[in-house]
């Protein structure tokens, strides 16, 4: 059987650091980072792209877009899986991005790296080989549309919508801590143990109809995000409550306390905002769906709802935000939106 036809993408980040004047720097290509995985030629014909070197502190939704593009002309061209190297810092945004903009058959899987090539025990040619492994893998292929874009980091394999960085530094870093990873790679098998709940995904799809994210044009819609912390003035939300234009951002995404609430204090805040703008409330932890009919106190999500701030559900508030961001993006009317939240919880 012949090999299938991969690409990587190369952006830059801690799996592509060279040595700098006083620590490193993103500097090696992604032919170097394919070069470092032994044995991955045995597994693909791989054609490699160096898209940029930078950090993914670094990365927009532009840039991302960007790959996505790239990913749908390899695709139109043949390519048969894509990889995606990045630094970790906006891994679970990027995956989760990618997710909502491809509609693609055929498995794409985001890596990087915890420790750069100047490290002992470097874990980035690992990680490339076990997403060679994975884009490679029969069943993966055979089921690409519904596994969505993915994250192998340390032979785990993660669903975008479930991943998220847990640690700053540690190798195992990557965890979903809501529904666990879709699989785990042992020695040659990749061995799938689930499926990712992507309803949010479909229901996004439905509503933009014919119109990609990757067709959109720039300048794209800015999503605010704020995170609610104990005794927060929210001086910030007044602020932009104030101002004609909300300073520019075409929606707010709240990290809100518990199973989805605000100090009491913000509501009319809020309510200054919200016949002017989407105004979207997220779990500020990593796991756990927000409650709907629990609480009814002001500020709480009884209160919000009936406010009109909408719940992403399960989804954290990264994630929210750029569902949202895509939302605004396709010009969705309000029911629209809220068909696609109702979807998320």
């Amino acid at each position: 059987m012949a090999k299938p036809r991969i690409a990587v993408f190369a952006l830059g980040g801690t799996i592509s650091m060279v040595k700098g004047e006083a620590g490193v720097r993103p500097g090696l290509t992604a032919e170097q980072l394919v070069a470092a995985a032994p044995g991955i030629d045995a597994l693909a014909r791989i054609e490699a792209r160096t898209v940029s070197t930078i950090g993914s502190s670094d990365l927009s939704v532009d840039n991302v877009l960007e790959v996505a593009r790239a990913i749908e002309a390899a695709v139109a061209d043949g390519v048969e899986g894509a990889i995606v190297t990045q630094g970790t810092d906006t891994m679970e945004e990027s995956a989760f991005l990618l997710d909502l903009a491809l509609r693609v058959d055929v498995p794409v899987v985001v890596t990087g790296a915890m420790r750069n090539p100047l490290s002992i025990s470097h874990d980035g040619p690992g990680n490339v080989y076990a997403a060679m492994q994975v884009v490679t893998d029969p069943t993966v292929r055979r089921d690409a549309r519904d596994l969505g874009v993915m994250v192998v980091m340390l032979d785990s394999i993660h669903a975008a919508v479930d991943v998220a960085k847990t640690n700053t530094s540690r190798i195992d870093a990557f965890a979903s801590p809501e529904a666990g990873p879709l699989g785990v790679v042992v020695e040659d098998r990749v061995r799938l143990t689930g499926r990712p709940v992507r309803d949010h995904k479909a229901a996004l799809d439905a509503a933009l109809g014919d119109l990609t994210l990757t067709s959109v044009e720039p300048p794209l819609p800015s999503v605010a995000m704020l995170t609610m912390a104990l005794g927060e003035s929210g001086a910030l939300l007044a602020a932009m409550a104030a101002d004609p234009d909300c300073f520019g951002y075409g929606g707010i995404v709240l990290g809100a306390m518990g199973g989805g609430h605000t100090p009491s204090w913000l509501t009319p805040h809020l309510d200054g905002l919200i016949p002017r703008l989407p105004v979207v409330m997220a779990g500020r932890m990593q796991a756990g769906y927000l409650l709907a009919k629990t609480y009814e106190r002001e500020g709480s999500e009884m209160d919000l709802l009936r406010r009109g701030v909408r719940s992403a559900g399960r989804l954290p508030p990264l994630k929210a935000r750029l569902l949202l961001t895509a939302m605004l993006m396709g010009g969705l009317d309000q029911d629209a939106m809220d068909r696609v939240w109702a979807a998320a919880n």
